[in-house]
């Protein structure tokens, strides 16, 4: 479909535009070392517990994760546009384990479905016109993932 590879190159660009990340922290598993397995990603991408708060900041942050922007998410009934692309996140740490959760947001196409349209926000696998400046970049921090995650995981009906 046409409109869905158009619709995942907005998102992937409007990230990329406010937050490619330099991936080259050593003490961080690279995108390219991410072990996907059965359960998800069962490793902390950092090696340190994600922070839920910092999270809700990436996930509502336009320049950052802009979850929202596909989202609906009844923890944040108080933010603007929330889109109707993805599915409701309300209880989706009822729905995920921490791994799939990690999954799915390091790359969605491997953790989720490769055909879906969420970009993968710590993935290098971005598409094949992406502009110099953020060849070799992720949307987010491997820190940021692991934020996300942690506040993924606070969202229980």
């Amino acid at each position: 479909m046409k409109w869905a590879r158009l619709f995942a190159t907005m998102v992937a660009a409007a990230a990329f535009a406010g937050a490619a990340q330099d991936v080259s922290n050593a003490a961080e598993v690279a995108p390219v070392d991410v072990q996907f397995t059965d359960d998800g990603v069962t490793v902390s991408l950092t090696g340190m517990a994600g922070n839920p708060e910092e999270g809700a900041n990436v996930f509502k942050n336009r320049k950052l994760g802009n979850c929202l922007a596909c989202h609906a998410n009844k923890a944040m009934s108080k933010e603007l546009f929330h889109g109707n692309v993805g599915p409701e996140l309300d209880g989706v740490a009822d729905r995920y384990s921490v791994p799939e959760l990690r999954a799915i947001v390091t790359d969605s196409k491997k953790g989720l479905n490769p055909d879906t349209v969420m970009p993968g926000f710590y993935s290098l696998n971005v598409g094949v016109h992406v502009a110099e400046q953020f060849q070799g970049k992720t949307i987010l921090s491997a820190q940021q993932v692991e934020d996300v995650v942690a506040y993924l995981a606070t969202l229980k009906e």
